[in-house]
């Protein structure tokens, strides 16, 4: 399966570790969207990660909205590791979304520097 060239997969041990400032410091550093893929409810390795990660990306998304930001650029899906197909078709939804919704300019990259996180 392929997906889109200008797709940056980062992986890691569990969705769960993945901190609301890591979202907002990707955006400030150019990225133009966030896709979160977790485990399936239900199937975490780490019984609650993917529920402890989903808190957080619908803050992420809360903290967007109020620096009017579209809440669209962040998006968290569960899946399980044997459906690619499902995975392309996300990422793919996600690039279209992204295109158009445009690039994040520099002044909204500004703006994400100088917020304040207090989950």
């Amino acid at each position: 399966m392929q997906y889109p060239s200008n797709i940056r997969i980062i992986r890691t041990p569990c969705t769960g570790r993945l901190e609301v400032d890591f979202f907002l410091k990707a955006f400030e550093n150019g990225a133009d969207g966030i896709i979160v893929a977790g485990c399936e409810e239900g199937s975490c390795h780490f019984k609650e990660g993917n529920l402890i990660a989903k808190r957080r990306v619908n803050y992420a998304r809360k903290l967007l909205s109020e620096m009017c930001l579209e809440k669209e650029r962040l998006r968290m899906v569960n899946i399980g590791a044997a459906d690619a197909r499902r995975f392309t078709d996300i990422l793919k939804d996600m690039v279209e979304t992204v295109r158009k919704l445009g690039p994040i300019s520099v002044n909204e990259q500004k703006l994400l520097s100088m917020r304040e996180i207090n989950p």
